[in-house]
């Protein structure tokens, strides 16, 4: 049985372990509410709301109607 290998790259500027792991869940899903984030990652609101917000400003996930996903301008390998 064949196995099949996925790479995703984070962005060089995402340096935190938190940002990291949250930026690959939401790579890896697709979108996203705080809660379902909360309940996959064990992360508390207060930490994940941080970790948004940053990877929001650099404009690497965006947020419509309460769902996060990656902007729009990375693919699930990086930059595009």
């Amino acid at each position: 049985m064949a196995t099949q290998s996925t790479h995703i790259e984070v962005p060089p500027d995402v340096e935190s372990p938190r940002t990291k792991l949250v930026y690959l869940a939401l790579t890896a899903g697709g979108t996203a509410t705080v809660e379902e984030l909360q309940d996959a990652l064990s992360m508390t609101k207060l930490t994940l709301y941080g970790v948004l917000r940053t990877l929001t400003e650099r404009g690497l996930v965006e947020e419509v109607e309460g769902r996060y996903a990656v902007s729009s301008c990375f693919s699930a390998n990086g930059p595009s």
